[in-house]
């Protein structure tokens, strides 16, 4: 093997969402960064919809921003429609999403990894892993040449093993048009490491001249763009609308009919299917009562006439791909420019890994994204990031990065991933987080941003205004605590006008605005402070104050959730020890090897009786 002059600190396999982040992270914190990528072309690449965001994947993405990674500017430097989600509902759950201009993220994230001090892009398909002793060395790519390393990071998407299947047609590939990374796969497996399949899919993109917009919804981006950047302050680009058609009973017959040629159907594909984003065989057979899903077209950017059509991924041949895309409403002339596919792929299952992210079979190797079981852009980048600051620090010499559940949506993934594992595509919800109305999209810099700022991710000027913006929401909740509102003419016309009771005596302002008629609007109608607020600070105190009593319930179940993980763990504890427990749950003990009894309560399976036997086991270890 030839090796490379250049030794690196950190090299980091593939260069998607995970990738990227990964090697940011890796520099920013000041260590010699390698990135390896089968196409340089394809950095940052949107295989499937150019969209960023969604229901919990816009808190992600709010708190790779906070935590320094790029993702969030990126988007917003190529949006072309904002949107916030669940407006209607309270806080928590609102998040972002952002359609985008798919060749301006990929433009964006790639002139910011060639800018980056300590990285170095390099242009390879990584063949196998250098494993020494135990402890991971480096890689060597396709043509036998080694690139040395004292840590490697696997971001390898799609591509372990990857095939792509259209109809009867199976071709090896990572994606559509891209070699698969089949000796990378073999290396890891020859490790040890216990790997298995997934499948995920693309729909067909169409030409946008020829679908019959009148027969569809159209649907404008917000007039007020909610940025996923802290840092954002306008949209550079124009913004574009979104259509939703509906398909027919007859979309559904042209699939139900086929079923013996559709690769999923026809026993071709041994990956698990994504359950949250189904293909439209996956819809046609399992909700069998649904003649009618809908479909949503989106532009894939502001130079180009492709079409995505959100809904009807699928894996047919393309000669039933015709008929099955122009039997909707609107799209009776639709000319497929790419047809859909599925893809399976190899990945890892992630009780294997530390909450680190770090295999427990070869020191200094991690995992991120796709490899790890998850679905995703979102997800992909903040595991990247997670990945990429536990590479530095391990090479470093200091302790492992890690958030706890209560801390960040990236803590809830992680933990749900190597402490219970996925034998599907996982995708990150709301629904997940314990802690979500701590948790929300608008305050992730003053969760996390402090955090990033200790490791060298965040400049001093960043984690300043972070403070400054806190100090400011402190001096404001203060004041209308104190404030008080009399009784007046004025005032009482005021709050009838918004349909809620007059005051008799004096009132705490920050008591009237708990009221559920009333926004920060009364503030400044009422007790207007002396200097004009920003309107993040109005918003924060506005939330603040209205769920006040649901946030101090929270932070209580907080601190007994802390208790419980401050209950370490020892590494070289053994579960195959502890008697009283059944060999199953031994076995799963021994399998996650949770660093915590918070962590082994949140194993499938593991009851409080279960605890307490380790629990005595572990006060007898700390007595010896």
């Amino acid at each position: 093997m030839v090796s490379n002059t250049r030794k690196y600190d950190v090299i980091v396999v593939g260069a998607g969402h995970a990738g990227c982040e990964a090697a940011l992270a890796s520099a920013r914190m000041g260590l010699t960064t390698l990135i390896l990528a089968i196409d340089l072309d394809k950095v940052a690449c949107m295989p499937c919809s150019p969209s960023i965001g969604g229901t919990a994947k816009g808190h992600l993405v709010r708190e790779v921003d906070a935590m320094g990674g790029e993702m969030g500017k990126a988007s917003d430097a190529s949006a072309i429609q904002f949107k916030t989600l669940n407006t209607k509902k309270g806080p928590a759950v609102q998040s972002t999403r952002t359609q985008n201009d798919k060749n301006i993220y990929h433009r964006t994230m790639k002139a910011v990894l060639e800018a980056q001090e300590h990285l170095y892009l390099k242009q390879g398909l990584v063949e196998r892993l250098v494993v020494e002793g135990g402890q991971v060395t480096g890689v060597v790519d396709q043509t036998g040449f080694g690139f040395e390393g004292k840590a490697v990071v696997i971001a390898a998407g799609t591509f372990l093993s990857g095939l792509v299947h259209v109809g009867e047609s199976c071709i090896q590939a990572g994606r559509a048009g891209e070699f698969a990374a089949n000796g990378l796969a073999i290396s890891m497996k020859e490790m040890g490491l216990i790997m298995g399949r997934m499948k995920t899919g693309t729909p067909p993109r169409v030409h946008q001249d020829t679908i019959d917009y009148s027969q569809l919804e159209e649907h404008q981006a917000d007039e007020t763009p909610c940025f996923f950047s802290f840092s954002s302050t306008h949209a550079p680009l124009p913004q574009l609308p979104s259509f939703i058609g509906h398909t027919t009973e007859a979309t559904r017959n042209i699939v139900l009919e086929n079923l013996a040629r559709s690769p999923l159907y026809c026993g071709t594909i041994k990956g698990v299917s994504a359950r949250y984003c189904p293909s439209f065989e996956d819809k046609a057979i399992k909700f069998p009562d649904r003649i009618s899903h809908q479909v949503i077209l989106e532009p894939e950017g502001i130079d180009t006439r492709e079409m995505y059509v959100g809904g009807l991924g699928n894996s047919l041949p393309v000669d039933l791909q015709i008929p099955f895309v122009r039997s909707i409403p609107g799209f009776e002339a639709a000319e497929i420019i790419r047809p859909g596919y599925a893809i399976e792929y190899d990945y890892v299952n992630p009780t294997q890994l530390r909450p680190s992210l770090e295999t427990r079979q070869v020191e200094g190797l991690f995992l991120a994204g796709q490899i790890n079981g998850t679905s995703g852009y979102e997800e992909a980048a903040a595991q990247g990031l997670w990945a990429g600051v536990n590479a530095a620090l391990k090479v470093m010499g200091r302790s492992p990065f890690v958030l706890d559940r209560s801390q960040g949506y990236m803590g809830v993934m992680v933990d749900d991933l190597v402490t219970r594992g996925t034998l599907e595509p996982y995708r990150i919800f709301t629904s997940r987080a314990e802690y979500r109305l701590m948790m929300r999209e608008d305050n992730a810099d003053f969760r996390l941003t402090e955090i990033a700022y200790d490791l060298g991710l965040v400049s001093e000027d960043t984690v300043r205004q972070v403070r400054e913006n806190k100090a400011a929401i402190d001096h404001e909740m203060g004041r209308i605590r104190r404030a008080v509102v009399k009784p007046s003419e004025s005032v009482n016309a005021y709050l009838l006008d918004h349909g809620t009771t007059a005051l008799k005596t004096g009132a705490h302002l920050d008591q009237i605005l708990k009221r559920a008629q009333m926004g920060y609007d009364a503030v400044t109608r009422l007790a207007p402070p002396e200097f004009p607020v920003d309107e993040r600070v109005a918003k924060q105190v506005e939330i603040e104050v209205k769920y006040e009593g649901y946030i101090h319930r929270q932070i209580a179940e907080i601190e007994k959730f802390k208790h419980m993980e401050k209950i370490r763990i020892p590494d070289d504890f053994h579960f195959e020890d502890v008697h009283g427990l059944s060999n199953e749950l031994r076995a799963k003990l021994m399998e996650v090897k949770p660093v915590s009894i918070g962590q082994a309560s949140r194993i499938d399976g593991i009851t409080p009786a279960a605890l307490s036997v380790l629990m005595i086991h572990l006060k007898r270890r700390e007595g010896k």
